[in-house]
């Protein structure tokens, strides 16, 4: 009778594993919900009439049943390291700049980054022996009561084999909903995330409470996986599947950079229809001998980052609320604000607006604020949060004279904003800074009207040579609304390329009262250098056709003054270019002052080289899709950026337009 017992649970308990991995594993079950119950129910009873036939690895243990009284510390045998995170493209693009400059060209493996807890799960001759938590990486707790009412977790593998496996503990959404309905009408605290519920469960001392919480697993990580004779963390992913655990479908190998961004944009997307919440992108060197070599810091792997997707909304401080003056003489009051990560961008500064504005908020100095970005571009306070204040906080007490010149400021008629009145306000140079800085003078992108305002008021730009001492105040302008460290360097790099511009634009931007473009040009075509045209007389400069008396005396006079003079000489000194170098600029009506974002893997061509063609015809390279963009070029798995693109009905070139493009330009053969 024993026998025949020991072979029917045997029988049964290939029956329920195969049943359990075919539902939580593959999603495809082949067994009813009744049937599963009905071989569960045999399996019960044969175990409790013998229970020395019942094994550790029976799939009974799913129900739970264990009691513990406390969590037993259990030491990892090779610590759980956690990973650098970054926040943006530019720090991805480092990560990858960093192992090209340590002489490697890898692949990577993209992973989702589940939102919950990390496990650590060992197995001796196919069976699950301890589960344990993360804990500080080096010791965690022993889980293991818990791990196996996971019936997504292999009790058993496919193979008699010696194993650590590592993953993350999550709860799906549509569970936590569930739970949530039956403790909403028992009145009970609801759970506020699946992460938080999943961490709950998994740490309960009654394995029932976990086994009724609908946990679940995805196993990612091989700590060892040179003993098995796998070379690459794709192999590992597929060695993991094949014995029985379940591995993500998503996870993704890719080639370079560029398929890692579009990996990242595409699930940034497909975030919120996903049945379990994610909260960024794993990313890893694929190579197994790479890793090695790459090796580790004192708390990280080199040879891997985890992306996380941004904020969407974030609390800081509101320390200050500042005001600065516009080249109108507007009053615009900004809050400063403790430094914080909002989708990506460090924020220090939002603006907000006008008195109305703040008085509508409730704003008050030393308020805990939530920021997010409007539009995933400009920092906004939304709203103070009222059940932080601790009565410290001071009122908002809109100024009454201007902060540049003290003037009192006043109302235009049917106006909510504060102006300062006073046409001699040392603000309103910021008209000639932004003459200087536009497109048909030094053209310095990324210096608009808007940020050189910024600048004039917090200091850090107040005459035309303080524009090429910038980088003195870089790593405080990297805090600053919109602004990152790829976006100030792009800006220093504007900067440095406008000393070599040619003397014609540098005659535009010094703002010659009634010099145009155009006039500049034949001034810059006629002397040559900045030096032949300051060494003209009136009479010489009155000669000349197209310039008659008028431009010739504000030329001359503005040659001659000793302020005008100490400031040529100061950009002689940083390097200005007063040369003309003639017509050498390419030009396309196609390309020339357009944005471009190039998406998707181009055949005949990379990224790299189609992005620097289109900066040789004066076009604006671009990483992003925006309403300000003219021309997105698509080529092989384009990514979400293609979709944005016909959203917003900007133009699409694919290969065929872009080749035709290159070859009139006589750029391709």
């Amino acid at each position: 009778m024993l026998e025949e017992k020991r072979k029917r649970v045997l029988e049964l308990t290939e029956i329920l594993e195969k049943a359990n991995y075919e539902y939580y594993v593959l999603a495809n079950p082949t067994l009813t919900d009744q049937e599963f119950d009905k071989y569960m129910r045999e399996l019960e009873n044969i175990e409790k009439d013998y229970p020395e036939l019942a094994s550790p690895s029976s799939p009974t243990k799913r129900v739970g049943g264990e009691v513990i009284e406390k969590f037993e510390k259990i030491r990892h045998s090779i610590p759980m390291l956690s990973l650098p995170d970054v926040f943006n493209e530019d720090e991805i693009r480092d990560f990858d700049e960093r192992i090209k400059k340590a002489g490697y060209n890898p692949q990577y493996v993209c992973e989702l980054k589940i939102d919950g807890l990390s496990g650590s799960f060992h197995y001796e001759d196919g069976v699950l022996v301890t589960g344990a938590t993360r804990g500080d990486g080096v010791v965690g707790e022993n889980i293991t009561h818990n791990v196996k009412t996971i019936r997504s977790l292999p009790l058993k593998l496919k193979e008699k084999i010696n194993i650590e496996v590592r993953g993350e503990i999550y709860m799906p959404r549509k569970v936590l909903a569930k739970l949530n309905q039956e403790r909403s009408e028992l009145n009970l605290p609801l759970f506020q995330n699946c992460r938080n519920a999943a961490a709950g469960s998994i740490r309960q001392l009654d394995s029932k409470i976990a086994a009724g919480r609908g946990l679940d697993t995805w196993i990612y990580h091989l700590p060892n996986p040179v003993d098995y004779g796998i070379k690459t963390q794709w192999e590992s992913l597929e060695f993991m599947k094949k014995l029985g655990f379940k591995i993500n479908p998503a996870n993704r190998l890719v080639n370079n950079i560029d398929e890692i961004l579009d990996f990242i944009d595409e699930y940034r997307n497909k975030r919120d229809t996903l049945s379990y919440d994610i909260d960024g992108v794993v990313i890893k060197v694929n190579d197994l001998k790479m890793q090695q070599e790459l090796g580790y810091t004192s708390k990280f792997p080199r040879w891997a980052i985890a992306y996380k997707f941004p904020a969407l909304e974030v609390l800081t401080k509101l320390t200050d609320i500042i005001f600065t003056v516009g080249r109108t003489g507007r009053i615009t009051p900004n809050a400063v604000l403790e430094p914080v990560i909002v989708m990506g961008s460090t924020i220090s500064r939002a603006t907000l607006h006008n008195e109305d504005y703040v008085l509508e908020k409730g704003l008050k100095i030393g308020d805990i604020v939530s920021i997010r970005k409007a539009g995933d571009v400009i920092p906004e306070v939304v709203e103070p949060k009222l059940e932080r204040r601790t009565g410290n906080e001071k009122d908002f007490v809109m100024i009454t004279n201007c902060p540049i010149c003290g003037s009192v400021l006043g109302k235009k008629p049917g106006q909510v904003d504060h102006y300062c009145l006073n046409p001699h306000c040392p603000a309103r140079h910021i008209e000639g800074l932004i003459h200087f800085c536009s497109r048909k003078a030094m053209n310095i992108d990324g210096l608009g009207e808007k940020i050189i305002e910024d600048f004039f008021n917090l200091g850090y730009i107040k005459s035309i040579i303080d524009i090429y001492h910038l980088d003195v105040h870089k790593k405080d302008l990297q805090e600053l609304e919109g602004y990152g460290r790829k976006s100030i360097e792009n800006l220093l790099e504007a900067i440095e390329n406008s000393k070599k511009n040619s003397l014609e634009r540098l005659l535009f931007g010094l703002g010659i009262n009634g010099i145009g473009d155009k006039t500049a040009l034949v001034l810059a075509k006629k002397f040559k250098t900045l030096d032949n045209l300051m060494a003209q007389s009136e009479e010489d400069l009155k000669a000349l056709k197209d310039i008659g008396p008028i431009l010739a005396k504000n030329i001359y006079t503005f040659f001659q003054n000793v302020d005008n003079l100490e400031l040529i000489n100061n950009l002689v000194m940083l390097g200005i270019n007063t040369l003309y170098l003639g017509e050498g600029e390419k030009y396309s009506e196609l390309i020339t002052d357009k944005r471009f974002v190039v998406t998707g893997t181009i055949s005949f061509m990379g990224r790299d080289e189609i992005e620097a063609l289109i900066e040789s015809y004066g076009g604006h390279p671009s990483s992003s899709v925006s309403s300000k963009t003219d021309v997105v070029i698509v080529g092989d798995k384009p990514g979400s950026k293609a979709d944005k693109a016909k959203e917003l009905n900007i133009e699409i070139w694919d290969e065929e337009k872009l080749s035709d493009v290159l070859k009139n330009l006589g750029e391709l053969n």
